[in-house]
């Protein structure tokens, strides 16, 4: 059987990353990450290296997760985020920034809809 050894390469590095969130230590973590950059940077794997070099430039905010003991989630301020960009693209009628605005406001705080005199639909 024929094995494609470039995509065997990228899941031995991908597996091997996985050890990185089990570091309880945020200098040991550090030095994890660097090796594991510097292993995949020496690899031929272009888009393995294009996640090297973005997890270098994030590195100092990555390793804050560590010092922090793991306790920080970013899952709500992305939710908050989504719901925004949602409704901003709901919102391409209005014509002021202030209409944006009010729709923004309806939607993440759940404020009552006026009621209308007539239907729309």
């Amino acid at each position: 059987m024929q094995y494609n050894l470039k995509s065997v390469k990228a899941h031995l590095l991908r597996e091997d990353f996985r050890r990185f969130w089990e570091f309880a230590n945020p200098i040991l973590a550090g030095k994890f990450l660097d090796s594991w950059c510097k292993r995949v940077m020496r690899s031929r794997l272009g888009p393995m290296k294009k996640v090297a070099r973005s997890l270098r430039r994030h590195r100092r905010l990555i390793l804050n997760w560590f010092e922090a003991g793991g306790t920080i989630s970013s899952a709500a301020v992305e939710g908050l985020n989504g719901k925004g960009k949602l409704t901003n693209r709901k919102a391409l009628g209005f014509r002021t920034p202030q209409g944006i605005e009010f729709a923004l406001f309806h939607t993440m705080g759940r404020l009552p809809e006026p009621e209308f005199t007539h239907r729309f639909c």
